[in-house]
């Protein structure tokens, strides 16, 4: 985030770097560092004649060094922003001559998503001493709620703990999708507003009482009642609730308790640090670990699996999502 705020900075202060390498598997980052050079670069009226948007599966990396060598027009800089620049992948040695003398008079921008290019390489180094090598990584489940708070605090806003749980859980690691839920609050909500598990609700249509993450607590729990009614609301609104989504949720609970059975020190740090959980949630591990021993956690994740099977429509013809997801839930709790 510190680095993204300093690309943005600079763009501001008219310091821009005449390459930007934006790679990585998370898209968000590099769609945002994108979308800020091609809106605060320029003026509005210089973009007309010196701002241009190429996509690599239409170019050549000749195409694009013919681009970002030309001058702007009646302005100090030119922008040239090259999207789906991963289709130029075999290409890029075909930049190296640019690269190690670049027009200061350019911006050349590439949006080179799902993938990194080999830092090793003589093209990765000189750009990354000419220009700018950013690398956009995939953040892990257990960062996505910090960076939630840290978006909204940065924008004014805070959020519960269960509201943030809520949104990992039904949205899980693509940001890009959590952001956008997040405009959508920021904008109804005014500032200042701690959103809590009822804004969620009301807003995203998620169900504060009847939810993935409500069932794991009443599984953690053996809460019997709890865990049937949410099943029967998950059965009678299975578009919002899909199975897949279910046992695959169920499976990664599972299996982290399956993990926590296994370990030697138990303390609430190096146990929120193996499993990959905040530590605010590790007292659902604990209360399940009283109720499911190791042999058991090892039967439900069989479980899980053959469900997953079923849910394919594989030995389970006749039953329906609903009657799949009844069956596991008895056999989780007895």
């Amino acid at each position: 985030m510190n680095r993204i705020k300093q690309i943005e900075e600079d763009i501001i202060a008219g310091k821009a770097k005449p390459i930007y390498f934006l790679m990585g598997e998370e898209p968000y980052y590099i769609d945002k560092i994108t979308s800020f050079i091609e809106n605060n670069t320029l003026s509005e009226a210089e973009r007309d004649f010196n701002q241009v948007v190429l996509y690599g599966r239409d170019v050549t990396m000749v195409d694009v060094v013919y681009h970002a060598k030309k001058y702007p027009m009646m302005a100090e800089k030119q922008v040239v922003i090259v999207k789906e620049a991963q289709d130029l992948a075999k290409q890029l040695d075909d930049l190296l001559s640019y690269a190690e003398n670049p027009l200061e008079s350019t911006v050349l921008v590439f949006s080179y998503k799902y993938k990194t290019i080999d830092k090793r390489k003589k093209v990765a180094k000189v750009i990354a001493k000419n220009g700018c090598l950013f690398e956009s990584k995939k953040l892990y489940e257990n960062q996505i709620g910090e960076w939630i708070s840290k978006l909204l605090n940065d924008s004014g806003y805070k959020i519960g703990m269960k509201a943030t749980q809520m949104l990992v859980e039904f949205l899980g690691t693509d940001i890009s999708k959590i952001n956008n839920e997040l405009d959508k609050l920021m904008s109804i909500l005014p500032k200042g507003t701690m959103i809590t598990d009822a804004h969620i609700e009301e807003n995203i249509g998620i169900s504060k009482d009847f939810n993935n993450f409500e069932l794991e607590q009443a599984l953690s729990e053996r809460n019997v009642v709890k865990a049937n009614q949410i099943i029967n609301y998950f059965t009678q609104n299975p578009k919002s609730n899909p199975l897949i989504m279910t046992i695959s949720l169920l499976n990664s609970f599972f299996t982290k308790l399956l993990i926590y059975h296994g370990l030697k020190d138990k303390g609430k740090i190096n146990a929120s640090k193996v499993l990959g959980v905040n530590p605010y949630f590790l007292t659902k591990y604990q209360n399940a670990a009283r109720h499911y021993p190791m042999r058991k956690v090892s039967q439900i994740i069989g479980l899980l699996r053959d469900s997953d099977v079923k849910s394919k429509g594989v030995g389970a013809v006749s039953l329906t999502q609903g009657d799949i997801l009844k069956e596991l839930i008895f056999k989780i709790l007895h």
